[in-house]
């Protein structure tokens, strides 16, 4: 259950058209999933999923640079999906990011965001006297050291030769509250504890109250 503690790039589809078509049904945006083959939450199921990347390898339904997220047609997305991207930009830029989420957003959206808990790692590594190059957990892509999670996952930087893969901020369960609030979110709740170990999960609406989604989604 979810509590409260719980250059520009152009805007275009893969036929390099610019976007105007609107969604039909409930639809998610997925911003820098990197490619549909990598799989969503089960609370999506049903939905129709556009994937906006800003690397065209993974064949993204728009190819945008999520900083100019404002350029598209507003209000068109029941729900954005964000996972281990907000972190990429500069703080300044990962508000213009959640700006743009809300731009696109209904007024029932929310916006789903998992990010890198700094606050957990720093704790964790103190007590463990961990070093920068100490792996700090096993992923599926495979070990992954304590820099990696601070300054972005070397090995990808490296083989992509793409810095956007980079991390360039970090945050907490407050900072990462406190920005979604100040990019103008009206409620955000906070799970720290779901998901992959050292994660915070944010859920973000648009306006207060009643909500048709926070049912499915475990918000009282």
């Amino acid at each position: 259950m979810l509590g409260r503690l719980f250059g520009k790039s152009p805007v275009t589809n893969r036929a390099g058209n610019t976007l105007v078509r609107p969604p039909l049904g409930r639809v998610v945006l997925n911003v820098g999933g990197n490619s549909k083959q990598i799989a969503i939450p089960r609370h999506f199921d049903g939905w129709r999923h556009d994937l906006l990347d800003i690397d065209p390898t993974g064949n993204p339904d728009l190819l945008c640079d999520a900083r100019e997220l404002e350029a598209l047609p507003g209000e068109q997305y029941d729900a954005i999906y964000c996972s281990h991207n907000l972190e990429h930009y500069l703080h300044h830029d990962a508000r213009r990011v959640l700006r743009g989420f809300l731009s696109i957003l209904k007024v029932d959206g929310f916006a789903d965001i998992r990010v890198p808990d700094i606050g957990q790692v720093m704790r964790h590594c103190v007590a463990n006297n961990m070093d920068l190059d100490d792996v700090l957990y096993e992923s599926a892509a495979g070990p992954i050291m304590v820099r990696d999670v601070l300054w972005g996952w070397g090995r990808k930087i490296e083989t992509s030769g793409n810095d956007f893969f980079a991390h360039k901020t970090g945050f907490t369960p407050t900072s990462l509250t406190r920005i979604l609030e100040d990019a103008g979110f009206a409620e955000v709740f906070l799970d720290a504890a779901d998901g992959p170990a050292f994660e915070i999960r944010a859920l973000a609406f648009k306006r207060p109250g009643a909500n048709p989604h926070k049912a499915a989604l475990g918000i009282g």
